[in-house]
């Protein structure tokens, strides 16, 4: 099967490259490398095609979904903190960038469009475990734009019969996921920094939890949403684990991983964060017939070793 993934060269999207030539599907990348990397298709560049474009570039695009019949739409501006600095960049690439996706997929007779949406879009409502009949509440632009792609994806399935399937992806972490970047995740922040014996920093008092989900799981997830029946088109779903980890005891479960004693620093909470994030993964489960393979302290193991190994390996 020919298979587009926007965003290819980023943390899921290269994971999920993966997954998809271990099933020998043909994968075309669109990526135009600003915050994904040829790095992270290492061992499997050979065995695909990358196209060096911006998403918003219609005839790009329609070069790139010529003859596919799924499109995995990953390709974003991640982070709440970057899209409170530039919101407008961020609403250019993933609002304007998903619906030239969904036009082009539309045009091209795509089969499917899965498309990468966030638990950020819930908000700091105190309601838990959040789902999916809650009435969204964005606390930032990043989530606004990511409830704004996951609207058209549901008026292109009902106008257009173009299925899309929306997933909102919650916290994932493991490897790949570039932890130098001023708006790294906090899993490959604290891990890169424990393993050369630095302390981890928290953004506010540590009791704020989250529902980290381990890559393998949303990869899975992504798959079953490609194949799933027409039940699940035009909806919207969360993966995760369904639990929720404080920041606190991420802490302490990296340094059980580690057999450090590495005591958090705290500074000022971050703006646009939520206190705290779980989600029900009961929908993903009755129409993909998802369930998380990977839980939280396992995947951490793997991570840890991961980054413990591209340290090792750096000049």
């Amino acid at each position: 099967m020919d298979v587009v993934v926007t965003g290819g060269a980023g943390f899921i999207g290269s994971n999920l490259i993966r997954a998809l030539l271990v099933e020998d599907h043909r994968v075309r990348v669109v990526d135009d490398l600003s915050t994904g990397s040829l790095a992270n298709l290492e061992g499997v560049r050979q065995d695909v095609r990358v196209d060096h474009e911006d998403v918003r570039d219609i005839a790009a695009m329609r070069r790139a979904m010529d003859g596919a019949e799924t499109v995995f739409h990953l390709a974003a501006l991640p982070s709440v903190a970057r899209s409170i600095e530039d919101p407008v960049r961020t609403n250019g690439v993933n609002v304007d960038g998903t619906l030239v996706a969904l036009m082009v997929a539309r045009e091209a007779g795509v089969r499917r469009v899965v498309y990468a949406s966030s638990s950020s879009i819930y908000g700091d409502v105190p309601t838990l475990p959040k789902h999916e009949g809650m009435a969204p509440a964005p606390r930032s632009p990043y989530a606004a734009a990511k409830l704004a792609g996951e609207a058209y994806c549901q008026a292109f399935t009902r106008v257009y019969g173009l299925e899309t399937v929306s997933l909102r992806f919650f916290n994932v972490f493991g490897q790949r996921q570039d932890p130098a970047s001023e708006y790294a995740a906090v899993i490959p922040r604290f891990v890169t920094r424990m393993l050369e014996g630095e302390r981890p920093v928290i953004f506010g008092d540590g009791g704020q939890s989250r529902d980290f989900t381990y890559i393998e799981n949303a990869v899975g997830a992504c798959m079953l949403a490609a194949a799933a029946g027409p039940a699940a088109a035009g909806e919207v779903m969360n993966v995760a684990c369904g639990a929720r980890t404080s920041l606190r005891e991420l802490v302490a479960m990296l340094n059980a991983t580690l057999g450090t004693e590495l005591e958090p620093e705290f500074a000022q909470p971050r703006a646009g964060d939520v206190r705290h994030s779980e989600a029900s993964i009961d929908r993903a489960a009755e129409l993909l017939g998802y369930r998380p393979t990977v839980e939280v302290p396992e995947g951490l193991q793997t991570t840890v070793q991961w980054y413990a190994g591209a340290l090792a390996g750096r000049p």
